[in-house]
């Protein structure tokens, strides 16, 4: 974890972006919970228990201005809200449509973005992984 705060840091100041204290308890707390792809809602009601006066567009801007910069992925949706990751490497998510739990499937993917590349000659520029299904907890739930 402390990395991986060291490597955002590093990405804020290389992207010209303050190291506003608004912007730094988001951050923490999209890192601490990371794993869960937490929503906007989330990320507010958590960061505003440790600052007070944060507003929900405030959230919302700079999610989308972390997002633009590469800083964070933004995971839309068409049936849920969005969702938030720091974790910016290619990787599987793996979805689930009876709870809406997101998880991160680190094995080897697929087919490699330079892969594409090489064979078809189409450069991609973000690449996004998901298996929507039900997981561990929601199957127990249909038997």
């Amino acid at each position: 974890m402390k990395d991986q705060k060291e490597t955002v840091y590093k990405q804020l100041k290389e992207k010209g972006l303050k190291r506003t204290p608004q912007r730094l308890a988001i951050l923490d707390v999209l890192m601490e919970n990371t794993p869960r792809h937490p929503s906007a809602d989330f990320i507010y009601q958590e960061t505003k228990k440790k600052m007070r006066g944060l507003s929900l567009s405030t959230v919302y801007y700079t999610l989308n201005e972390l997002s633009k910069h590469g800083i964070i992925k933004t995971l839309e949706f068409d049936r849920m809200e969005n969702r938030y990751e720091a974790t910016t490497s290619n990787h599987l998510n793996l979805v689930c449509i009876g709870c809406g739990s997101i998880e991160d499937f680190t094995e080897p993917l697929p087919v490699l973005p330079g892969e594409v590349e090489q064979r078809s000659g189409f450069r991609p520029h973000e690449v996004r992984f998901e298996y929507h299904g039900y997981c561990k907890k929601c199957l127990k739930k249909r038997r």
